[in-house]
């Protein structure tokens, strides 16, 4: 047998004997430890704990495997194949209104493809054919699809909602706000709706690689001591103990299994602790240690909710606030068994389709069984009380969580875990009232994390200024204990506000250069330091400081080197200051990262126009205006060109297609004006 081969099968063999022992009986010599609920036992909470992937864990517990890879979870996320997708192909057109495109998606062979196009008079003036390299999502409420351009994620205009079975704009391009092939799709999303990618540290969103769905690993935490454990003939009685070489939820207590769900099944306006990142996070551990949630509260709107809000309604209900009670203080192996959790009536390695309703009805009866009569009876009863005649109710969910729409995804219906009495149209119809926003994970959260949910609201959600009010009064810099602790978010609530002078004056006031080399100096996975770089630039810039913004631009992209937008406006910045060479070095590295970032083609054009090369300037416009035909800035270098090239008619026709694009486009008023005049 060749020596290759030899070592091969030993390995293999090894391996074998290393995983048969994940599913021993328990004997004498199982490890004495204890079935207490303290998660700082775990010992895969250790940094030296690693993954090891679904395959390794399906070696031991295929069934279990055969199973989940069949659930939302194990269907979050794959390439994008027929197989894979959920979607009717027989009707794809959709059009959006609001940027003037249509959309069709189509098969060629084995390859998806979606097209952009717009019409006019029939005639398709603009046409764009990009390849969908992923379908995210599970096909229980949507199939919305993702592109990889070097490894930058973008999400494509097209979804597929398969209650409805519709195509439609992905949630979030409706309305006028239609990204096209450019929404980013960083850390915090891929986090939740996959497991674990390769992100690429400096980047908003690079990865090398990411994996196809969920994994047994998201909610068991990293599996290689539990694996190493195993190879040493370590056992554990499983039946009496607790396994702390790898977090099994169904014996954590209600609040850590509730944190472990609710970690993607509470989605809102995050907040990350101070250091950490969307990778933190282990199964068994505190989840407000590491994030904290927010959601606005409003007064006479429980009927509203967010898709994925489970964990927040269901703790709402009077269900588990009074199961809760009952067990918080309890220690025992398996805490959920006495109270009610997800996992009272959801088996998440079993798929909902797949799971009987007698399943959900039998969580109920539990608490609502009648000793006197049988379940068939008393739902009869039930039915009659609440004015149903004597129809039979056999779905106690029909009536306790009734299905509606969620109010941040279009075209998907949910149950609301928000379990009790249907309530009047009286109560739907009251008025609601913005409270103020609340942590729903954290009962009470630091000033500053409060502050930074106000602005992340206004800055992700909801620009309504309320929201940058509460969080100025939040924000104290009246000491120097003040100043240091709240700079990040003071110097991100002013950038917002567009008040650059305060955000020099705060730089100023706790001294620039202990900024630049000492309190904006970290690499992260959120790159909250290179942001404060990046705003502080922004701020010397719009204050006509250019100079000054220079080196603060480089900051920004020596922190995150693979943010492409910031590297645009450090080589746009050098451009303006006939810095070309150095401009031409920056613009060249974007698009080699990313040959369609239309600013940077546009810009490289720009300056090879100045350079006198005027074939190569046209060549890169008219690719950017294939990729995008509506960026300003791109409209604005053509008529520039043509006008160069003495063509009033072609340099005009640009002009004004921004101004029917943009009315306020003020610089596109002045340029026409001086080609009216001048050419």
């Amino acid at each position: 047998m060749p020596k290759k081969v030899h070592i091969f099968l030993s390995v293999a063999i090894a391996l074998i004997g290393l995983l048969k022992f994940c599913d021993v009986p328990p004997n004498k010599d199982a490890r004495p430890t204890a079935a207490k609920k303290d998660s700082s036992l775990y010992l895969n909470h250790s940094d030296s704990a690693k993954y090891v992937g679904m395959n390794t864990c399906k070696l031991c517990h295929q069934n279990i495997y055969n199973t989940f890879i069949k659930t939302g979870m194990g269907k979050s996320l794959g390439i994008a194949t027929k197989e894979k997708s959920s979607a009717d192909f027989s009707n794809t057109n959709i059009y959006d209104k609001f940027s003037n495109m249509h959309y069709n998606a189509f098969w060629d062979k084995d390859s998806l493809y979606f097209k952009e196009y717009r019409l006019e008079s029939k005639d398709t003036i603009y046409s764009r054919t990009e390849q969908v390299n992923f379908i995210i999502g599970s096909g229980q409420h949507t199939n919305s699809h993702l592109q990889s351009v070097n490894g930058y994620i973008n999400q494509m205009p097209l979804t597929y909602y398969t209650q409805k079975k519709h195509w439609d704009l992905p949630p979030g391009f409706e309305n006028g706000v239609n990204t096209h092939f450019t929404r980013k799709i960083g850390l915090e999303c891929m986090s939740c709706h996959n497991g674990y990618p390769n992100f690429v540290l400096g980047s908003e969103n690079k990865y090398t690689s990411i994996p196809t769905g969920i994994d047994c690993e998201r909610c068991h935490g990293p599996g290689s001591i539990h694996v190493a454990e195993r190879q040493l003939g370590t056992k554990v009685d499983t039946s009496k103990l607790i396994d702390y070489s790898i977090v099994n939820p169904a014996k954590l207590s209600i609040d850590r299994q509730f944190d472990l769900c609710q970690r993607c099944h509470l989605q809102g306006n995050a907040v990350l602790k101070e250091g950490k990142s969307f990778y933190d996070f282990k199964p068994g551990q505190k989840l407000s240690d590491y994030i904290s949630v927010f959601l606005p509260k409003y007064k006479n709107a429980d009927e509203d909710f967010i898709m994925a809000s489970h964990a927040d309604r269901l703790k709402q209900s009077a269900c588990f606030i009074k199961s809760y009670e009952k067990v918080k203080d309890k220690s025992t192996l398996k805490p959920y068994k006495e109270a009610m959790t997800c996992i009272t009536c959801h088996n998440p390695h079993v798929s909902v389709k797949e799971t009987n309703t007698n399943v959900f009805n039998d969580a109920c009866l539990n608490c609502h069984q009648s000793t006197i009569v049988s379940s068939k009876q008393l739902a009869v009863l039930h039915a009659a009380s609440c004015g149903l005649g004597t129809k039979k109710i056999s779905n106690c969910v029909s009536c306790h969580m009734p299905v509606s729409g969620a109010s941040d995804i279009p075209h998907v219906s949910v149950h609301d875990h928000y379990i009790r009495k249907p309530i009047s149209k009286t109560e739907k119809d009251k008025i609601k009232t913005f409270v103020g926003l609340y942590s729903i994970n954290e009962k009470t959260p630091s000033t500053l994390t409060k502050a930074q949910a106000y602005i992340n609201q206004y800055d992700k959600f909801d620009q309504n200024n309320p929201y940058l009010d509460s969080a100025t009064i939040l924000l104290k810099d009246q000491t120097a204990n003040d100043l240091f602790t709240n700079l990040r978010a003071l110097i991100q609530l002013n950038f917002i506000k567009q008040d650059f002078k305060k955000v020099i004056a705060y730089v100023n006031l706790a001294g620039e250069q202990k900024c630049f080399n000492l309190l904006f100096t970290k690499q992260s996975y959120d790159n909250i330091d290179a942001w404060s770089c990046y705003r502080i630039a922004e701020s010397y810039y719009n204050t006509n400081n250019v100079k000054g913004s220079v080196k603060w631009f480089k900051q920004a992209v020596k922190l995150a080197p693979y943010n492409l937008d910031f590297r645009n406006k450090l080589g746009s910045t050098l451009a303006a200051l006939n810095n070309f060479n150095d401009a031409i070095e920056q613009f060249n590295f974007i698009l080699k990262e990313n040959p369609k970032h239309v600013s940077a083609m546009s810009n490289l054009g720009y300056i090879r126009l100045s350079q006198g090369q005027q074939a190569e300037a046209f060549r890169l416009y008219k690719n950017a205006e294939k990729i995008d035909p509506d960026y300003e800035p791109l409209l604005l270098n053509l008529a520039g060109y043509y006008a160069f090239m003495k063509d009033k008619n072609l340099s005009k026709k640009y002009l004004q297609t921004i101004l029917k694009i943009n009315p306020k486009n003020q610089k596109a008023k002045m340029v026409l004006e001086q080609v009216e005049r001048l050419l």
